[in-house]
């Protein structure tokens, strides 16, 4: 083996290195200048070629791009693209095609030893590009050029791959995969869209929901008629085959219109408030609202404010968030969703905010904030638009009220010192508490609607024994039924469901690592629950020989959260139920009901709260990926945990599994109550499974919301896949089921209608003949 060193004084950029035809490709330090190295005859050459000697009036830095040519290579330089071809030796190199942007060029695509294609894409406007195919023979040689249109809501085109086939002329044809700024792809051969996928749908980082318009035009009697007439013959039809008339015909118009029900898919709300708006936000910065009945995509909007620009060369979206919900004006005002993101990547990058129309996809405005955004807090007012107002707070704990109107910020004032926020530092491993200065009402408040805080509580890990890894709230719209919750004796506990709770999860440092990475000895896990108003610690448990990753979801009064078990080497699943103890003087039912209670005494997180706590761990087999909570409309349904495993599916597992009041022998009482009797595992059976036997790939959010029926709770799963379901709890006790016979419902009714009749004349008839005789 021989070594031949090559040496160049200028200095070399090695970000990026780019070998073709033998032959070593590289930028100078400065970029200005091309470095060709190879080898020839045994001997290591060194050759240096000036950009100017390629393009003129140059003047900015170049980059080389990372393109697979035969002999051959990209640079961008001054808004433009070069394609340099290699000659003989490494010190030829001549200029095969020069590209204005925005433009992008594929790969080489070899068609002979000799010979390659390549595509050039080019924007002409915001609908059309031009595709056009040429040769690296050195000469203007194009042997494809297309127009085609494209949707302007996919943004800048990013890559092009290119394939061929042969004509029926033994001609070559060629195909171009487009890959486009908002990651979806496109193919595209002889200047039409062959087809093309949403791709960007794989990369969800948010989601939530938003309510169809009301059905506020009118019918026409044809309408009503055509409806009814379909309705009748679709129940004749269900009929027929419940009595097993139906032909094999008429069983497969049966199958068709389950289908393709139209009620599904119509553009307004039904009354079961099953048919929604899914808005997603991918990682592109692309908003999408997809239709709950079928899927469909309604609308998608490539947000104008995370758009690349000279101020922005790096935006990023965080969060979607509901702006607002319309009630008394639905007919007049349609609902909006708030997007939040930074420009840029690192934590102190100035915030971007945008709002969205939820029915249309209308960007509605936009602001670039001059501060980072921290933290969102949606406030429990609206204004007379039916907005919600929301604080936004920066690093220096800074709240800034939105909507900018004064009429928010009357409202603001008013309420100002009953509102509380915090920040959780996980580096430094504290948990600060603020309230609003009510003290310092300057200029600011009033030209720039900015509140400055003050700390009031904080609360400090040792960072030698505990680390800070998971912290959970509840959510902020949870709908809680009733404080009370009466048991069989008669006995009333009352639920803690304060809102102001933190639930905080913390690790020993030797435990912050991978599972397995220290010993059991070494290992424990310390679950808080924090008055995040007070900083009063509510409750503290340890568990030792416990280890992370920790998962945990928080509702109503309870908190369950998963873990791994070191010296079982098993996963566990611990929950925590935290009672209010004020109200101990109302113990009965009874006195309850007869109002011999103080449930509507003040509130106040400063006064001293008798809290009890019931605890409970059962080992749980699958690992977990996230946890989520059905919700409904009244929050009268019992609950269901919504469990995503490592396998990608989706567990739904009754809160009763998780009643830490369970006992081995459970008493007649307890059993009434719906206690089961304890085991050391959760049992899992194959109908827990709601995504049945399909797997979300890459599954990484559950998002629920209730309908309008209290037994329904929609879900909403994303991943790599998206998946859509509906679920009761406590099994539809309020509704009939889509597929009910109403027409055999309809004739059993006269059907008995008719027997009652003939019944009554037979028996007016047997008893005028008894009077007779």
């Amino acid at each position: 083996m021989k070594h031949e060193v090559a040496t160049y004084d200028g200095g070399l950029s090695l970000d990026k290195l780019i070998v073709t035809k033998d032959t070593l490709v590289a930028l100078d330090s400065a970029r200005s200048t091309i470095i060709t190295s190879s080898i020839t005859n045994g001997e290591l050459s060194l050759q240096q070629t000036t950009l100017s000697s390629l393009l003129e009036d140059f003047s900015s830095e170049a980059e080389l791009l990372l393109l697979k040519f035969v002999g051959a290579f990209a640079l961008k330089v001054d808004s433009h693209i070069l394609l340099i071809k290699v000659g003989n030796t490494c010190s030829e190199l001549y200029l095969l095609e020069k590209v204005s942007e925005p433009a992008i060029i594929s790969d080489g695509l070899l068609l002979s030893p000799e010979q390659q294609a390549f595509a050039v894409v080019q924007h002409l406007d915001k609908n059309r590009v031009s595709l056009t195919v040429m040769l690296d023979d050195g000469q203007n040689n194009e042997i494809l050029k297309e127009i085609v249109e494209l949707d302007p809501q996919r943004g800048i085109l990013q890559k092009v791959f290119i394939n061929n086939y042969l004509r029926v002329d033994m001609s070559h044809g060629f195909r171009a995969l487009v890959i486009a700024e908002d990651h979806s792809l496109a193919l595209l051969q002889q200047g039409e869209i062959v087809w093309s996928r949403e791709d960007g749908l794989a990369e969800i980082i948010d989601a939530t929901t938003a309510e169809l318009p009301l059905e506020s035009d009118g019918v026409s009697v044809a309408d009503v008629e055509h409806n009814l007439f379909e309705w009748l013959k679709g129940h004749l039809l269900k009929l027929k085959a419940t009595l097993m008339l139906a032909s094999a015909e008429e069983i497969d118009v049966i199958q068709a219109r389950r289908l393709n029900n139209a009620e599904k898919t119509k553009m307004t709300r039904d009354h079961n408030g099953f048919r929604k708006l899914l808005i997603v936000l991918t990682k592109a910065g692309k908003l999408l609202a997809l239709h709950s009945g079928d899927g469909h995509i309604v609308w998608s909007q490539l947000i104008p404010a995370f758009r690349k620009t000279e101020e922005c060369q790096a935006p990023s979206v965080l969060k979607v968030l509901p702006w607002r919900i319309p009630h008394q004006h639905a007919l007049d005002e349609s609902p909006a969703v708030l997007i939040m993101g930074k420009c840029g990547l690192g934590p102190d990058n100035t915030g971007i905010l945008s709002f969205v129309d939820s029915h249309s996809g209308k960007e509605l405005e936009s602001y670039r904030l001059s501060y980072p955004i921290s933290q969102v807090i949606p406030l429990p007012m609206t204004d007379s638009t039916e907005q919600r107002l929301h604080l936004f707070v920066d690093n220096n704990a800074r709240a800034h009220l939105f909507p900018r109107t004064n009429e928010a910020l009357s409202m603001f004032l008013k309420q100002m010192s009953n509102i509380y926020l915090y920040f959780v530092d996980i580096e430094k491993g504290s948990i600060r508490g603020y309230g609003i200065n009510n003290q310092d009402m300057s200029d600011m408040v009033f030209k720039d609607y900015c509140f400055k805080t003050r700390e009031l509580w904080s609360v400090l890990f040792p960072s030698e024994l505990e680390k800070i890894v998971a912290t959970v709230t509840k959510m902020s719209d949870e709908v809680v039924h009733t404080q009370a919750k009466v048991l069989t004796d008669q006995e009333v506990l009352y639920k803690y469901v304060r809102k102001n709770v933190l639930f905080v999860v913390t690790v020993s440092p030797r435990a912050a690592g991978p599972i397995g990475s220290t010993a059991p000895e070494e290992a424990w896990l310390v679950a808080y629950l924090i008055d995040t108003v007070t900083g009063r610690i509510l409750h503290r448990v340890t568990h030792q020989g416990m280890q992370g990753p920790v998962h945990a979801v928080f509702s109503e009064n309870w908190v369950v959260y998963h873990y791994f078990n070191l010296r079982a080497h098993r996963y566990e699943m611990s929950v925590i139920d935290i009672y209010d103890r004020s109200h101990a003087d109302t113990k009965n039912v009874l006195e309850l009901m007869l109002g011999h209670h103080n449930l509507t005494s003040p509130i106040s997180s400063y006064s001293h709260v008798d809290v009890e706590v019931k605890s409970q761990s059962y080992f749980f087999s699958p690992s977990v990926k996230t946890i989520a909570t059905t919700s409904t409309a009244k929050g009268i349904t019992s609950k269901q945990l919504l469990i995503g495993t490592i396998g990608d599916q989706v567990i739904a597992l009754d809160k009763r599994f998780f009643d830490p009041r369970r006992s081995q022998n459970p008493s007649p009482a307890e059993r009434e109550d719906g206690i089961l009797p304890l085991s050391e595992g959760i049992p899992i059976f194959p109908q827990s499974y709601i995504t049945h036997s399909l797997q979300v790939e890459g599954l990484r959010g559950i998002v629920t919301v209730p309908a309008r029926l209290e037994s329904t709770c929609l879900v909403f799963v994303y991943g790599v896949d998206l998946f859509y379901t509906r679920t009761a709890p406590s099994r539809t006790y309020d509704s009939l089921t889509e597929d009910f016979s109403y027409a055999l419902l309809l004739i059993t009714i006269v059907a008995l209608v008719i027997a009652i009749i003939v019944t009554w004349v037979l028996s007016e008839q047997k008893e005028l003949k008894e009077k007779w005789r």
